[in-house]
């Protein structure tokens, strides 16, 4: 499945991005926050998609760096919140805010952003409270240690999709067994994600 699609925006609209590559024209349902941070219209840019594939229809959703998608998909794992609420959510609330609530434990702030009731907001708090931090560079890290020399890599592992948990306790033991080998130990620090990288892939398809 594709990852990004890169192009030339040529409308933008509330909620809603219009991008063109090579003759083709997609209409793209984003956060308000992504449309406002992607380029003006007539530029070129990059938007992160995530598709919604169902029997009787197909939506692409984009974003405007892959952290904002990895934000989208945690509110994806809420009981009760679908696609259209995640990107209410995200239209009404930064993603730096949206985490200061949470970590907060400020469930009347969280039920005043709309789309969020009081029963969402409290499973919005037991499902992603503490799973969410800020990082000075990306803006959001999903529960990621900022001192890991492996965050990054963790990080394009949650953008991709996979479970955070389960890319960290991958991570983390495909490390431990590889820290054995004498030949990783001498490789660069560019070969050794790389061969992370590509093991974890495998053995979390």
């Amino acid at each position: 499945m594709f990852n990004s699609l890169f192009g030339t925006i040529t409308a933008k609209f509330p909620q809603t991005v219009y991008l063109e590559t090579n003759g083709i024209e997609w209409d793209i349902s984003a956060p308000d926050s992504s449309v406002d941070a992607l380029p003006h219209v007539g530029e070129q840019a990059r938007v992160y998609t995530w598709l919604l594939h169902r029997d009787d229809s197909m939506k692409l959703f984009g974003f405007a760096s892959a952290e904002d998608r990895a934000l989208f998909l945690d509110l994806l794992k809420v009981d009760g919140v679908g696609p259209k609420g995640a990107l209410k959510i995200l239209s009404s609330v930064s993603a730096d805010q949206l985490v200061s609530v949470l970590d907060g434990g400020d469930v009347g702030r969280l039920e005043k952003v709309p789309g969020v009731g009081k029963k969402t907001a409290q499973k919005m708090m037991l499902a992603l409270k503490g799973k969410l931090t800020l990082s000075e560079n990306t803006g959001v890290t999903r529960g990621v240690k900022q001192n890991s020399p492996y965050s990054d890599l963790i990080l394009s592992l949650a953008s991709m999709g996979y479970d955070k948990s389960l890319a960290e306790q991958k991570v983390a033991a495909i490390v431990e067994s590889l820290e054995k080998d004498a030949s990783f130990a001498g490789k660069t620090d560019k070969e050794k994600e790389e061969i992370i990288f590509r093991r974890a892939i495998v053995e979390m398809a």
